[in-house]
């Protein structure tokens, strides 16, 4: 899952990738995920809505995933949400920008919770092509970066030693490892639909091939 490994955080655009046109706040527009053949990992670029159809129909390689949502613009005087160094989100950053592949069931333990929290919403999800696995895509409400998440499909009986580990990870904070148990019984865990709630209905999914 090198293609997984090498993905690091990448924020939205503030212009449209195809017309070069400023996004206006509040406007709706489409993220698209590429593989990207050269580094072995994702590329991301934003699209305007207004042209989508047409945008869609030349893109070429078609996006692997995408999906609709909408554009806040940067505050004049922005300030940075201070993030706390063993929060849920500081370690899931931390693992993901070191692609270590030995801390997979433990990011996924971690976006489970920040899902639960509404700091990260799940957008997306494709089957990989090389392994079959499945690969969430998540949205920060705040920054709109992009994080990328493969499930393991952990079995119930090895989640209690996930959430130890994690809980170690940020402080001895069991009680919020714990929220990520599964409240129904089954042979894995695994994360709900994508259910995003402030942005329109998302049109997800992989498009017909180019110029269809």
């Amino acid at each position: 899952m090198a293609i997984v490994q090498d993905w690091k955080f990448r924020s939205r655009s503030h212009h449209c990738c195809y017309t070069g046109e400023p996004f206006a706040d509040g406007e709706v527009f489409y993220t698209c995920i590429f593989i990207d053949p050269d580094s072995d990992g994702y590329i991301r670029r934003d699209y305007g809505a207004k042209q989508w159809k047409l945008i869609r129909k030349n893109l070429d390689p078609a996006p692997f995933s995408f999906w609709k949502s909408t554009y806040e613009a940067p505050q004049t005087e922005e300030k940075t949400e201070a993030i706390e160094a063993h929060s849920a989100e500081a370690t899931l950053r931390r693992m993901i920008d070191e692609g270590d592949p030995a801390t997979e069931n433990a990011r996924f333990i971690l976006a489970l919770m920040l899902e639960r929290k509404k700091t990260l919403r799940p957008v997306d999800e494709k089957e990989s092509d090389t392994d079959g696995r499945k690969i969430i895509f998540y949205e920060h409400k705040t920054s709109g970066e992009v994080f990328i998440v493969v499930d393991p499909q952990l079995k119930l009986a090895d989640i209690e030693a996930i959430q130890i580990e994690v809980a170690a990870l940020l402080g001895g904070k069991m009680d919020e490892a714990a929220a990520t148990q599964p409240e129904e019984d089954g042979d894995a865990a695994s994360s709900p639909t994508p259910t995003p709630e402030a942005a329109p209905a998302p049109e997800t999914g992989t498009p017909p091939p180019s110029g269809a």
